[in-house]
C-alpha cells in the first residue's frame, strides 16, 4: 500500500535500515544522560538548523507531539491572554484546549478562502498570538508575507505557529515568529512519536521572566536541560536518531520546497478540468502546497476511496465537519514521483 494519508504518512525507504543500525549501535538502550546522547542531540539540532535554515540562536526542544506543544505554550508562555486565529479544525482545537488552561484565550475565526485582516484584529492585550500556518483539515496555508506582517504589527506579543504539515516541506522564515512546532510523521517522513519546538531568543527570555515551573515539562526546566543538550524526561531516543539520519540525507529546505511546489502545481493542473473531483479551496493564494483537499459528492468520494484502497493507495479521510465531503492527498517529501504518477493514472478514471 502506498500511503497518501496526511499524517502519519509515508516514511522514507531507509527507515528500516536505520532502525537495524540503531539496534546494532546500541541506540535502543542509550542512556539519555550519557555523553552518547548529548552527541546525538547536538548533531540532530545542528543538522536541523542547517537543513531547515533555522537561525543559530534559536533553541530547539524535543517533545512528544505537536499537541503537547499546545500545552507547553499555555502553561509556560501565556500569562493572561492568548489570541487564536484559525479557519479550520486544528486551529480551533488549539484554541479550545488552551481555553481550558487559560480562560483568557480568545478566538478569532476567519474564512478558509482568505486571510485575517490584520488592521481589524484587536490583539493588543494578547501575550501570545497563535496561528496555524498549514491547516491540515481543509488544505489551507498562511503565507510568509502575512506572518511577517502579523509579527511586525504585534511586536508586544509572542507569535506561535503550528507548522505540523509544513515544517520539513516548506521553506519557513523562522525569524518571522517566536515559537514554531511540528510533529515528524508528516514532512519529515518518519514514524509518529516525536515533535520539535523551535523558540526564538525573545521566547526564551519570556520563558525565563515568567519562571513557570509547576510541571515536569515546564519550558523553564526544559530550557535548563537543553542548555546541556538533554531533555527533562526520558525521550524517544530512537526517534531522535531516525531524525538525525534522515536529516543527514535530505536536501536543503529550499530544494525540497521547490520540488513540492512543482508537485502541487501538477496536482492543481490535474484537477483543474474535473467536474466530479475538485480542490476544496478556490482561492489559489491560500491553498496548502503540502495537503490537497479534494471535494465532491459524498457517495462518489466513497467510491473513489474504496477503489483506491483496492488498487493499493491510501487516501486521507476528510476531517471534522469536512469528513463526508472531502478526502485529502499528502504532498510530502518522502512520497516518490513515480508513486504520484501511479495515483494520477488511477484517479484519471474518476475525473
Amino acid at each position: 500500500m502506498i500511503s497518501f494519508y496526511p499524517g502519519p504518512s509515508r516514511t522514507y525507504d531507509d527507515i528500516p535500515k536505520y532502525v537495524k543500525e540503531a539496534h546494532r549501535e546500541g541506540v535502543l538502550s542509550m542512556n539519555h544522560r550519557s555523553d552518547e546522547f548529548v552527541a546525538l542531540s547536538k548533531m540532530t539540532i545542528k543538522l536541523l538548523k542547517e537543513k531547515l535554515n533555522i537561525p543559530r540562536n534559536y533553541t530547539i526542544f524535543f517533545t512528544s507531539s505537536a499537541t503537547e506543544c499546545w500545552e507547553l505554550i499555555a502553561q509556560s508562555l501565556i500569562t493572561k491572554k492568548s489570541a487564536h486565529l484559525y479557519n479550520g479544525a486544528f486551529g480551533e482545537k488549539w484554541f479550545e484546549y488552551t481555553q481550558r488552561l487559560v480562560p483568557g484565550a480568545k478566538a478569532f475565526p476567519f474564512d478558509k478562502e482568505g486571510e485575517p485582516d490584520t488592521k481589524k484584529l484587536q490583539l493588543k492585550t494578547a501575550d501570545v498570538i497563535c496561528i496555524t500556518q498549514n491547516e491540515t483539515s481543509n488544505g489551507t496555508q498562511l503565507n510568509e508575507r502575512f506572518i511577517s506582517l502579523l509579527q511586525k504589527m504585534n511586536s508586544h506579543a509572542l507569535l506561535a505557529v503550528d507548522v505540523t504539515s509544513s515544517m520539513g516541506g516548506v521553506a519557513l522564515n523562522f525569524k518571522s515568529a517566536d515559537v514554531w512546532f511540528a510533529s515528524v510523521q508528516k514532512c519529515f517522513g518518519l514514524p509518529a512519536g516525536l515533535a520539535l519546538m523551535v523558540c526564538s531568543p525573545k521566547a526564551i527570555e519570556k520563558i525565563k521572566s515568567i519562571g513557570e515551573k509547576k510541571h515536569y515539562n515546564s519550558l523553564l526546566f526544559m530550557n535548563e536541560m537543553m542548555d546541556q543538550w538533554q531533555t527533562s524526561y526520558t525521550p524517544n531516543v530512537m526517534a531522535i536518531y531516525l531524525l538525525m539520519r534522515a536529516m543527514q540525507k535530505v536536501d536543503p529546505i529550499h530544494l525540497i520546497h521547490k520540488k513540492l511546489t512543482a508537485r502541487y502545481q501538477a496536482w492543481e493542473s490535474f484537477f483543474r478540468h474535473s467536474e466530479k473531483l475538485t480542490l476544496l479551496i478556490e482561492n489559489k493564494k491560500v491553498r496548502s502546497t503540502t495537503v490537497l483537499t479534494i471535494t465532491g459528492a459524498p457517495e462518489y468520494l466513497d467510491q473513489v476511496k474504496t477503489a483506491a484502497r483496492k488498487a493499493g493507495f491510501v487516501l486521507g479521510e476528510g476531517y471534522g465537519a469536512l469528513k463526508k465531503e472531502t478526502f485529502r492527498i499528502a504532498n510530502f517529501p518522502a512520497i516518490k514521483k513515480k508513486e504520484i504518477a501511479k495515483l494520477m493514472k488511477f484517479m484519471a478514471h474518476f475525473l
